[in-house]
């Protein structure tokens, strides 16, 4: 968007609560409901200054796949663990127990099909 004083791009910020990297469609879609989201927009060549805010008055969702949701929030608190683990090797360990897992489990599923 530009600045409509003097045209110049301007920045978008969500927050104050939300990392500078937060997209206002990210913010938005992780908000509760009566949870109200903040953004600021501000041009930085002539100091104009926007701030405005959006209530979530109510959330309707569609019915989903629970097993495809569960999975997601497995794998982004999966991710989230993974993030916050500073040693690299502690990493690799993980990263070999999930393959060694992988290999048993397609073990176990090739020997099931074979039996039935």
């Amino acid at each position: 968007m530009d600045c409509p004083a003097c045209g110049s791009p301007v920045t978008l910020e969500v927050g104050p609560d939300q990392p500078l990297s937060t997209s206002l469609s990210d913010a938005v879609l992780a908000a509760e409901e009566g949870e109200c989201v903040e953004m600021t927009r501000d041009c930085w060549d002539c100091g104009w200054h926007e701030t405005r805010q959006l209530r979530v008055a109510s959330i309707d969702t569609t019915a989903g796949d629970e097993t495809a949701v569960e999975r997601a929030e497995l794998i982004d608190e999966i991710t989230d663990e993974l993030a916050s683990i500073e040693s690299v090797g502690t990493l690799e360990e993980t990263l070999a127990a999930i393959r060694r897992q992988r290999e048993t489990d397609s073990a176990r599923t090739d020997t099931d099909d074979a039996t039935e």
